[in-house]
């Protein structure tokens, strides 16, 4: 990539990513709710656990999205950063309460999302890997944390719904939006309807619509996905 192409753009915000990744998701959720996607600039960035994306490495190291470049060529990372961030240089604040007990709850179910999120990719990468290889033991182990932390959000619904859209909102659609996606296999609807009841109110936000994630095309072409106007970036310069 051309340093030029580094140089802040006229929509102030670069977000590098994808629209498969649920944590890039959590990204393009937020900036849906607050209403500043003119402010950003995406790029479509490829990742993978085993092939580290050199042009990607130039603002991240660890190769991970979502990437976020501000306005004055700060490279952020980690998906939780990037939304705190966003909320609080674009107010008014809205996602994170700003202290007291709500701020902490709000932050612990976020931490809920988000680590469901990290154990169906531990998941998702070990249930991929050829049966002769797969270890019990883990995916025993995993399918044991991502129930216990879906039965937590059955019972903590209606705390969670009190509290209004916030950033824990997100995280937690984006976990369940990942379930369906990746996991198609596993009802985990059937035992949890306030969660299933929930999970369908919330998914007619233009949020939740405009981020579903796609492989090849995208969902639906009745309203514009977020990513359909990503650019791919140049190649890195030798």
């Amino acid at each position: 990539m051309s340093e030029s192409a580094r140089q802040p753009t006229a929509a102030g915000l670069i977000l590098r990513g994808g629209p498969i990744s649920p944590f890039v998701r959590k990204v393009a959720m937020c900036i849906i709710e607050k209403g500043i996607e003119s402010r950003v600039q995406c790029v479509r960035s490829v990742t993978a656990i085993a092939t580290p994306n050199i042009e990607l490495q130039r603002f991240n190291p660890l190769s991970k999205i979502p990437t976020l470049i501000t306005a004055e060529g700060l490279a952020l990372f980690d998906s939780d950063v990037i939304c705190e961030y966003l909320d609080t240089e674009y107010p008014p604040a809205t996602l994170y309460p700003a202290r007291g007990p709500t701020r902490w709850l709000t932050l612990r179910w976020c931490a809920l999302g988000s680590g469901i999120l990290d154990a169906l990719v531990l998941w998702r990468t070990e249930r991929n890997r050829p049966p002769a290889q797969q270890m019990p033991t883990i995916l025993g182990a995993l399918d044991v944390k991502v129930n216990a932390a879906l039965d937590l959000i059955e019972y903590e619904l209606p705390a969670i719904q009190a509290s209004g859209v916030d950033i824990s909102h997100v995280a937690i659609a984006c976990a369940l939006g990942y379930l369906d996606f990746r996991f198609s296999d596993i009802n985990w609807r059937s035992s949890r309807p306030r969660a299933r009841a929930w999970l369908e109110e919330f998914s007619q936000r233009p949020a939740f619509r405009r981020t579903l994630p796609y492989e090849v095309s995208s969902p639906s072409e009745a309203e514009p996905h977020f990513w359909k106007q990503a650019v791919f970036p140049e190649a890195p310069s030798s």
